[in-house]
This record gives C-alpha cells, sequence and structure tokens, in this order.
C-alpha cells in the first residue's frame, strides 16, 4: 500500500541550506562548479551537445563511481527545460544536487545508499535559448508562450520521431512483411535526414538517450499540477482524447502515483485546480493521451525506443513563480523527487553471460504477458520495472539457446536477481569452428544434393 509506504512527507530531516534563486545560465553553470567542488568524488559535469545558440548543454551527474556505468546498477534521469519558459522544473534540479551533496557529505543513509547504488543524471536546461528569452523578460512580464520554443521555433516536447504509427500499422496488419518489434524501435530514415524539421537539441538528447541505458526517467515542466505517463498518443485516428495505455500501464501508473502521492499538493482533495482541469480523479496522474494527444513525445520515444520509463511531471501551477516562493515549492517537490529516483530499484534484474560468464550485449528480455521488450546492455546487464508479482521471464539471444524461468518481485524496494546463462546453438558451435578453419558449413539440403549426384554417377 504506497499510503502506508510513501506518506513519509516530511520525514527527511535537512538544514536544507540552499541556494534560492533563479540562475541565469552562466549561475547555472557557476552553481554546478560548486557542487562539483563540494562533491568531487561523487559529481561530474558534463555536457551532451550545443543549443541552436551555442550554448552547451549541460549535465551533471551524481555516483560513487562518475564517469562509468557499472555492471548491475541502474541509470537514471531527470531533465527539465524542454519548455525554456517552464523555469521551476530547472531551479528544482539544481536545488536537488545541492541537496544531494550535502545530504551525502552529512551522512543521511537514505541518500548515501541511492548514490552508491544508482548513476544519476540532472540535466537542468535542455534549452537554455527559450530560458534567456523568459529571463530577460522575468516573472511578472514572461506570458504563457515566451520563450517556450527553441531558436527555430521548435517545441522540443513531440520533436521526437513518432514510433507509435510504425508500431500500431504493424500490430493492424498481422499479414505485413514489414513486421516492428514490440521495443527498440528503429528511428525512421526521413527522420535522420539533414532537411528533417529536427532541433539540434532534440538530436542531443536522441544521441545520449542512444549512449546510456538509463532505465527510468522523469521531465520536469510546468503550468500544471499533475504526472502525466505514456502513451501521449491517441491510437484511434478519429480522437482527440482517448485513454491509450502502454502494455506496462500498471507501472507507468504506479510510478506516476509515487510521484503525485508524496507532493505536498498534488494528491491534496482541498487544493484549488490550477486551470480548468481537476486531476483529483486519478490522484493526482493522468494518461498523457486521454489529457491531449501528441505525436512524438519524448516518454512514447523513450519507452519505444530505448529501456527507459519516462514520464512528464507538471511540479507547479506557476510556470515562472516568483523567486520568493521558490523553498515553499522545494519543500513541495522534495520528497517526491528522492522517492521517484528509488523506484528505478523496483521489479527484476540481472546479467545474462555465456557458459564462460562474459555478458551478452543485445540480449531480449521478455515478460509473460506483456508485449514490451527490452534488451540487455554492452555488459549483458538489464534491469526490467515490474509491479510486485511473480513472473515468467524469457531471454533469447542471436546464436544461443533460449532460457525462461520465474523471478518474483516483492514489496520491499530492491529489484530481484534474476540472471541466465545460455549456451550456443549447435548451429552456432559449428559456424564458429568452420569460421576458425576458414570453411563455410554446408547446409543439409546442399549435402543431399551432392549425395543425389553421387549415387546417380555410380548408376
Amino acid at each position: 500500500d504506497p499510503n502506508n509506504y510513501y506518506h513519509r512527507r516530511n520525514e527527511m530531516t535537512t538544514t536544507d541550506n540552499l541556494d534560492f534563486k533563479h540562475h541565469n545560465y552562466k549561475e547555472m553553470r557557476q552553481l554546478m562548479k560548486t557542487v562539483n567542488k563540494m562533491c568531487p568524488n561523487i559529481t561530474r559535469i558534463y555536457n551532451i551537445g550545443k543549443s541552436n545558440q551555442g550554448l552547451k548543454l549541460y549535465a551533471v551527474e551524481i555516483s560513487d563511481n562518475p564517469g562509468e556505468h557499472e555492471v548491475g546498477e541502474p541509470e537514471f534521469r531527470y531533465i527539465a527545460g524542454a519548455h525554456g519558459n517552464e523555469v521551476l522544473g530547472r531551479e528544482l534540479i539544481l536545488l536537488l544536487m545541492q541537496f544531494m551533496c550535502q545530504e551525502y557529505l552529512a551522512g543521511n543513509p537514505r541518500i548515501v545508499h541511492l548514490i552508491e547504488d544508482t548513476r544519476i543524471h540532472l540535466l537542468p536546461s535542455v534549452n537554455p535559448d527559450g530560458y534567456d528569452k523568459a529571463y530577460k523578460a522575468g516573472s511578472e512580464l514572461g506570458g504563457w508562450s515566451l520563450g517556450r520554443w527553441t531558436q527555430d521555433g521548435i517545441d522540443i516536447n513531440n520533436n521526437f520521431p513518432d514510433l507509435n504509427s510504425l508500431l500500431w500499422e504493424s500490430e493492424d496488419q498481422k499479414k505485413s512483411k514489414r513486421k516492428v518489434p514490440n521495443h527498440h524501435i528503429p528511428i525512421p530514415d526521413w527522420y535522420l535526414s539533414e532537411n528533417a524539421t529536427v532541433a539540434v537539441e532534440t538530436r542531443a538528447i536522441i544521441a545520449w538517450m542512444e549512449k546510456i541505458p538509463f532505465v527510468l526517467g522523469g521531465n520536469l515542466q510546468g503550468g500544471e499540477l499533475v504526472v502525466a505517463y505514456p502513451y501521449d498518443m491517441v491510437r484511434s485516428l478519429w480522437k482527440t482524447q482517448d485513454y491509450t495505455p502502454t502494455p506496462d500501464d500498471h507501472v507507468f501508473r504506479w510510478l506516476a502515483y509515487s510521484y503525485a502521492s508524496t507532493h505536498r499538493l498534488m494528491t491534496d482533495a482541498r487544493r484549488r485546480a490550477c486551470h480548468t482541469e481537476d486531476f483529483q480523479k486519478e490522484d493526482g496522474t493522468v494518461n498523457g493521451a486521454s489529457w491531449h494527444t501528441v505525436a512524438g513525445s519524448i516518454n512514447d520515444f523513450s519507452y519505444l525506443h530505448t529501456n527507459c520509463f519516462e514520464l512528464s511531471i507538471y511540479v507547479g501551477c506557476d510556470k515562472y513563480p516568483h523567486e520568493s516562493e521558490l523553498p515553499e515549492e522545494w519543500e513541495n517537490n522534495r520528497e517526491s523527487l528522492i522517492v521517484f529516483m528509488e523506484q528505478v530499484h523496483r521489479g527484476i534484474k540481472g546479467i545474462v553471460k555465456d557458459v564462460h560468464g562474459k555478458g551478452i550485449p543485445n540480449a531480449v528480455i521478455s515478460v509473460e504477458g506483456v508485449n514490451h521488450d527490452i534488451r540487455t546492455g554492452a555488459d549483458g546487464d538489464y534491469w526490467r520495472l515490474l509491479n510486485p508479482g511473480e513472473y515468467v521471464v524469457g531471454v533469447k539471444a542471436e546464436g544461443y539457446t533460449t532460457a525462461t524461468k520465474t523471478c518474483e518481485v516483492g514489496y520491499d524496494m530492491g529489484a530481484t536477481q534474476c540472471d541466465f546463462t545460455i549456451s550456443k546453438t549447435n548451429l552456432a558451435r559449428i559456424k564458429e569452428i568452420m569460421k576458425k578453419f576458414g570453411k563455410q558449413p554446408i547446409s543439409l539440403s546442399m549435402r543431399r544434393l551432392r549425395q543425389r549426384a553421387r549415387q546417380w554417377r555410380q548408376q
């Protein structure tokens, strides 16, 4: 019961001596340097690319081994500022990196445990060009849209390839030769062409998503108080709003609720709705497509192209709150930001190895009854987010025998270990031996034809 487990809204004791102000680009960079200087052993600053105007898209990594992926350790990301004028998310991420550093140094066991067991990536400003416009106008004069888009007028939030349509068309035309997998769907060629209307910021995010084996992510947005989970695109061509669940709908609903239920206001039935919509019936959560359909969202793309489950977290009614309101907004979101990160340790995890103990990359992990697979990383490790229950898990890899086992997910935090050792198929072994001696394996049909030819000559 999440109410018993998570309603510890103010359990965390902290002095929260943080820098509560709006940071322009230069100040943001300086703050990152300060955090890195305070906690050099657990932080690293890096950039994932540049904006249209050439500003670097800086991220801070928080981990006990910064700069490297540790086998068996899941990777988490928070991003903010895809809409440059939604500035609260940016400040919350900057506050979070300060908070994590301070609490780690203070020996807070919860934070120490999280940093030692997780590789966390925080990207506070995806659209620094848009933020710059909003920042110049300020909290009072900035409108609903000033700075929302990139410098070349693109909305990053739904600038990703529409993989939903490819998947659904394939599912609807079952006899179609062009079978689309239910996961890791390739990006279409038209999207990769230079003429495609794709922001440089979007391309940078995609390259980042493909490089790092993220398991869970949240993109912080503003102007509302709700957590939206995929799909964000309606499957029906004739509707603009329709509940469109992923095969992992129960997991996504749990993830959304884990944030909303620990936020100080999201699930409070007495609070005033931000605008006209009231999200109380689903406890501060909403299926994206049932709210308003969007093609090419970051959430749908992340789910269909990578292993990462991503949700949109709308952290406050006001897109650009006054500086004096930042401490209260931090209090509202602090516990939720931590709890949501902890969810990366829910479900099953493991390593797929061959008989010599070597990890097998790109092996497909499937869960019976869930039409969405994931793949192992470069070292053969994987993480599969699942709610508590018993699951039949299968693994297959090219040239290897398939294997299945039953894995149980409990209610306690911490993913269940579910490892596999698989051996090469006979054909794969024969091919390996023949290759070693510079020969090609003879197919059975060729062997029969030669045998018949010999018999014919003898007659």
